[in-house]
């Protein structure tokens, strides 16, 4: 329980399903907001429901924010969430609550679990919601799958605010939380106070040509066109960023047909035998694109090969590409490199 609306009615839902429920509330950083703490004890105090606070601090710096901060170190831009809930939620937090004698762990995303008795597996569908989060989810295995609960995946987000106010909780009109949940402020302050002030380099164009001074590639993502401040007759975007180099290339809107993905996960089955037809995303909020997913071996680490059926705009390395079948369901996904 984070303190806001989704999650607090998905412990509301479970009562009214007949589950019994205990609230958690995760303390992953030491600035951590005391407020969405006070919040989560609030609802759970409402809902007559027991409520416990579990520190994860330690893993969490080691595996979600040091992997943020040394991807943007490399020039890749990293998706924290994903490593979240793969590591911390439906990882170290699954876990415990199983040792606790928990049958399930439940949050607040917008997804569905369902079990197919052909495969005899989990799968996870996108939820019937325009406010879907199965994008987030896909690192998931099927030992996770068999003890995760996701109540909201056919409620639209007002519903959930109405239900909240319904049932008298307080935090019913609360703003959904933005970005990166553990950032303050500037995420490159926050880079700069863990590896130290940024090295100024030259923004080139496709040919090599300098255009002007950047202030650290930790400051740009590929794609990005704001904030940029060189003076060009025409709009320029980040084509890719070099960090060996501190080298940073501007061009026109790059668009591509092809990427590599690694770091893979499948849901449906475990590993991709044969080139698959697939709708395939490549950030959270896109839409998605027909693609097909091909097997190849890079030395000895598998990976694919997405080839688009017709070009789509950036897809920044470090970020996940995520397929879905015609049925909605989630098949997987990687790392784009």
């Amino acid at each position: 329980m984070s303190g806001g609306v989704d999650s607090s009615v998905t412990a509301a839902i479970l009562l009214e399903y007949g589950y019994e429920v205990v609230g958690v509330t995760f303390r992953m950083f030491p600035w951590f907001n005391t407020k969405h703490l006070e919040d989560a004890k609030k609802v759970a105090e409402i809902l007559n429901i027991n409520h416990i606070v579990l520190d994860f601090c330690d893993v969490f710096e080691k595996e979600v924010i040091n992997y943020f901060v040394n991807e943007y170190a490399r020039g890749r831009t990293p998706n924290p969430c994903v490593v979240c809930n793969k590591k911390i939620k439906f990882g170290l937090a699954l876990t415990h609550a199983l040792k606790l004698g928990f049958d399930y762990l439940a949050t607040g995303h917008y997804a569905k679990v369902i079990y197919d008795e052909n495969l005899k597996r989990f799968l996870i569908k996108k939820a019937s919601s325009r406010k879907d989060q199965s994008y987030c989810l896909y690192t998931l295995d099927q030992q996770q799958l068999a003890h995760a609960i996701f109540p909201l995946s056919d409620f639209e987000k007002p519903q959930i605010r109405e239900k909240a106010k319904d049932i008298g909780l307080p935090i019913h009109d609360k703003p959904d939380s933005q970005d990166v949940c553990f950032i303050q402020g500037d995420y490159c302050d926050f880079i700069k106070k863990r590896i130290g002030p940024f090295e100024f380099g030259n923004f080139l164009d496709e040919n090599g040509n300098v255009l002007g001074t950047h202030k650290g590639i930790f400051g740009y993502t590929v794609g990005q066109r704001k904030g940029l401040k060189i003076f060009s007759d025409k709009r320029l975007y980040v084509n890719s960023i070099n960090a060996k180099e501190n080298t940073i290339i501007l061009g026109n809107s790059k668009k591509i047909k092809n990427l590599v993905a690694s770091n893979l996960n499948f849901i449906p089955f475990d590993k991709l035998e044969s080139p698959m037809r697939v709708s395939a995303r490549t950030r959270y909020n896109c839409q998605e694109s027909a693609a097909t997913i091909i097997p190849i071996t890079d030395n000895k680490e598998f990976k694919v090969n997405v080839s688009f059926d017709s070009e789509i705009k950036f897809a920044a390395p470090g970020q996940s590409v995520v397929f879905y079948d015609n049925d909605n369901v989630l098949i997987g996904g990687g790392t784009i490199e």
